[in-house]
């Protein structure tokens, strides 16, 4: 609990944290991660020198773990992360390094760095006289700010052919796996019976709406992503075909773009050959940065805004693809300026202009969408894959050929994409989307009338149509509405349903004095809820009638005028239709769902209210609608259309049923595959790890797991048993604080750095990169860190688990628990969680590992979620803290 100070003069100080403090607070300092600095030192503000900052906008693209060793060590000034003493000395030299890489820029860069360096320093950067004095930037002319100009554009280009039909052979994907591999690679057999199974997706289908589907699961180890990109490359490249690759996780998205490297090593014809995809939020809306840019480096907005847009606009010079969640990035900037700020860069709802946008020549989403058109493979997410097919998303033909790695979470993904909430936040942002910004307050917020205004022109219809609607949008929740129902006032019929809404809720809920969510059924509701429906479902009938009819007008405009409209014009008026139908489906499905209140809804949805808390203060409040079986929709959606698909994970079934058929069944279920007119084709392929020698189970059985002291102990036992290297998984947040508070001084007492996903100020994936870079660090996470690590080697030999992870026993699991196999469905949900956590731990054959449960009460039932030949062994803490010590130190037996 001690930080180290260096003088300018090079003297150290070895300072407490509150004094460290204190002098951080009084004076700049030169430090890195200005915000986990903050958040350490107990600090809300200070001003300093953050090398980050100068990092990124020397290196923009360049990759790095956001602390001091990995700053230095991307620098190369450290190959691993050394003292403290020392990294106090390093950090000025790495100053200077990047100071000088600035006086060596190249001269046509130089200039329009040197124009933000100058915008920056007036806004009170600390580092902005020093960059500017490094650029030279008094004596450089013609720099600019509107580094968006300079991007290339994108051509429109003739619509494709259709693929063909050849055939990818076995033997052919295999050939083609071991070229992609070389002739240095180790021999792994799975990997090739895994290629040349997934070939037969690769086939021209035989019937309609009858892909050729195979379910893979590989254990692993196996190599399954360069297994099934093998014969998807070769079928592309033989047909001139393109074939998605969806992921769950950004992590192998990322793992996805480095092997395809491999096979497409050229970075300019890789450009043309794969193309990473994602949905519209994700990317910088140039628009959005050319507002936000302006008036930032204009002095009307704070400084931390000013310097977090340099450094956008430095970055925005430079990137592969625009993509602000992921790709070339640096996503650690979140962390230090606020993930909110960044995602008002993006188009998150809806406000696109299209062609009417000055910019739309140069937008990444844009040219993302064409090149997918023509590339050979596509890499994208579940999210935007169904998107594409039940949101029209884009105006391409569905997707043909398919491979969803990560399937496991496909369930998840489609009960996301396959369903509706009939809500405040929902009601507010269709309102806005209409209506546009009806507030004083700074911000981007167009409505319809801004972007249809010229389309409409001369059309005295569509004009009465076009203020039909605005004036019907009304009834929607207008700004302040959260304000006004806390305080039982609601203004307009969707505010005045919400208020029955959350009455209801709270009249009904079980222990609503805790500060988390709350729900209820929707039987048997009040009448004046009823009735407050009622009026709702009219008013809206009034707002669904003129959307769709000005969406019909305009088809028939684009009908009447197909000779003469330009590409640009004909663009706009099809994504307006697409928008404006869309949101007429949705009101409609909203009208929908307030007639089943009192009548019942359909036996494949479940409805239920809910007032949506976080920390006690609440959020949102509504109606909410799901599928029972989202992969119905999903399979007529999305899995009918195509002619090929892969589903592929490690942890696909859940082996507990006495015939294989049965684990089969369960898993074809949870994909979609159950829905299809002909069955897929099945292969399991265990993992090459010999789990019985690298791994030990361990049930601790005297720990109380629903008490906080005793659980942090148990965590911090263990932790400091393995010495670092692990990953502590939770299942609630609160319990993950309350462990984080207890055991953070005795781990950085011992020399180990922890880190918390919902504490640290940096996102999941940094979080994941500086655990993986730092061998002795511990990290705490919920389920997106137990999903989306992979971390081969020592830096993660130990997992430690707070309780059996069962579904939460909300309203919709009840509902699928009764549809699906009652108790049976909880424990596969259970099993996979725990195999899916497990398979975290050893990523190569030289890995060893721990992996403890801390619930005493954990059925013997579960364990099968365990590899074969792995015992798991029920012992007490002394025990396990005594079996991961000696285990990992290499003097266990067995």
């Amino acid at each position: 609990r001690q930080a180290v100070r260096a003088d300018r003069d090079g003297t150290l100080q070895v300072l407490p944290l509150a004094e460290a403090a204190d002098r951080l607070g009084g004076a700049p300092h030169l430090l890195c991660n200005l915000p986990l600095a903050l958040r350490r030192l107990g600090l809300a503000r200070a001003v300093a020198f953050d090398l980050l900052e100068l990092y990124a906008f020397v290196r923009p693209v360049r990759f790095l773990v956001p602390t001091p060793a990995g700053l230095l060590q991307a620098l190369g000034l450290a190959a691993a992360a050394p003292e403290p003493a020392a990294v106090a000395r390093a950090l000025r030299q790495a100053a200077h390094l990047l100071c000088d890489e600035l006086a060596r820029m190249p001269a046509a860069e130089r200039r329009n760095a040197a124009a933000i360096a100058q915008a920056m320093a007036r806004a009170g950067w600390p580092w902005g006289e020093m960059v500017a004095a490094a650029l030279d930037a008094e004596t450089i002319a013609g720099g600019s700010l509107a580094v968006w100009t300079a991007l290339p554009e994108w051509e429109e280009g003739a619509p494709p052919p259709p693929p063909g039909d050849r055939p990818v052979s076995e033997a052919e994907a295999e050939a083609r796996l071991l070229a992609l591999l070389g002739s240095d690679a180790e021999p792994r057999p799975q990997q090739r019976a895994y290629a040349r199974a997934a070939s037969f997706a690769f086939r021209p289908r035989a019937r309609p709406k009858a892909p050729n589907m195979i379910l893979l699961e590989a254990g692993t180890g196996i190599g399954k992503t360069l297994g099934y990109i093998a014969p998807a490359s070769l079928w592309a490249e033989k047909n001139g075909g393109t074939v998605w690759l969806s992921t769950f996780t950004r992590n192998l998205q990322r793992q996805l773009d480095a092997e395809i490297a491999r096979l497409y090593p050229d970075p300019e014809q890789r450009a043309q050959a794969a193309v990473i995809r994602k949905g519209r939020e994700n990317y910088a809306c140039l628009l959005n940065v050319e507002e936000a840019a302006r008036a930032a480096l204009a002095g009307v907005a704070n400084v931390r805004d000013a310097i977090m847009m340099g450094l956008v606009l430095r970055w925005l010079a430079h990137s592969r693809d625009g993509d602000l969640a992921g790709g070339d990035f640096p996503s650690w900037l979140g962390g230090i300026f606020g993930r909110g700020r960044l995602a008002a860069l993006s188009d998150h709802r809806g406000e696109c202009l299209y062609a009417a946008c000055p910019h739309y020549r140069r937008c990444f989403i844009e040219r993302g969408i064409r090149q997918s058109r023509t590339a050979r493979l596509v890499v994208a997410n579940h999210a935007l894959v169904m998107a594409q097919a039940v949101r029209r998303r884009d105006d391409g033909e569905p997707l043909r050929r398919l491979v969803f790695d990560e399937g496991h979470h496909l369930f998840d993904a489609a009960d996301s994409a396959f369903s509706a909430h009939l809500t405040g936040i929902e009601g507010a942002e269709l309102r806005r989307w209409l209506r546009g910004r009806e507030t004083a307050r700074r911000g981007r917020a167009r409505g319809l009338l801004t972007r249809l205004e010229d389309l409409l022109s001369g059309d005295d219809t569509s004009w009465a149509l076009l203020h039909e609607v605005l004036d019907a949008a009304r009834a929607l929740p207008g700004p302040g509405w959260q304000r006004r129902l806390v305080h039982l006032e609601p203004q307009g019929p969707f505010e005045v349903f919400l208020s029955h809404v959350r009455t209801t809720v709270l009249a009904r809920a079980r222990n609503t004095h805790l500060p988390h969510s709350l729900e209820c059924g929707t039987e048997a509701p009040e009448p004046r809820l009823v009735a407050a429906a009622e009026t709702l479902r009219t008013r809206l009938a009034g707002l669904e009638q003129p959307l769709a009819t000005l969406a019909g007008r305009l088809a028939a405009f684009l009908d009447d005028h197909a000779e003469t409209l330009e590409s640009g014009s004909r663009g706009r008026i099809e994504a307006a239709i697409r928008a404006l139908t869309l949101r007429a489906e949705l009101v409609a499905l909203w009208r929908e769902m307030l007639a089943a209140i009192g009548a019942g809804p359909a036996a494949d949805v479940v409805d239920w209210f809910e007032l949506a808390r976080s920390d006690g203060r609440e959020l949102d409040v509504g109606l909410h609608r799901h599928a029972l079986d989202p992969t119905e929709p999903f399979a007529a959606a999305v899995l009918a259309p195509a002619h090929g698909v892969v589903i592929t994970s490690a942890t696909l079934m859940d082996r507990q049923a006495a015939e294989a058929d049965a684990d089969w069944h369960r898993a074809e279920t949870r994909v979609g595959a159950r829905h299809l007119v002909e069955p897929p084709r099945r292969l399991s392929l265990a993992s090459p790890f010999d789990y019985a020698r690298q791994t030990r189970v361990l049930i601790v059985t005297d720990v109380r797991k629903n008490d906080a002291d005793r659980l942090a102990a148990a965590y911090r036992a263990l932790m400091l048993a393995a010495g670092g290297g692990a990953l502590g998984l939770f299942t609630a947040i609160a319990r993950l604080r309350a462990t984080h508070a207890r055991i953070a001084p005795a781990l950085e007492a011992a020399g180990l750095p922890l880190y918390a996903q919902h504490v640290d100020p940096i996102d999941t994936g940094t979080l994941v990169d500086i655990f993986r870079a730092e061998h002795d660090a511990c990290l705490l996470g919920t389920d997106a860190v137990r999903d989306g690590v992979d971390v081969p080697g020592d830096a993660l030999r130990l997992i430690v688990f707070d309780r059996v992870p069962w579904p939460r026993p909300n309203i919709l699991h009840k509902a699928r628990r009764a549809a699906f196999g009652g108790a049976i469905y909880d424990d596969m949900l259970a099993r996979l969680r725990l195999a899916q956590a497990f398979g975290r731990l050893i990523r190569r054959g030289s890995d060893r590992g721990v992996f403890v449960l801390l619930d005493a009460q954990t059925p013997t039932r579960l364990l099968g979620a365990f590899p074969p030949g792995v015992a798991p062994a029920r012992v007490g803490l002394a025990e396990a803290v005594a079996t991961v010590r000696d285990f990992l130190r290499g003097t266990s037996s067995g």
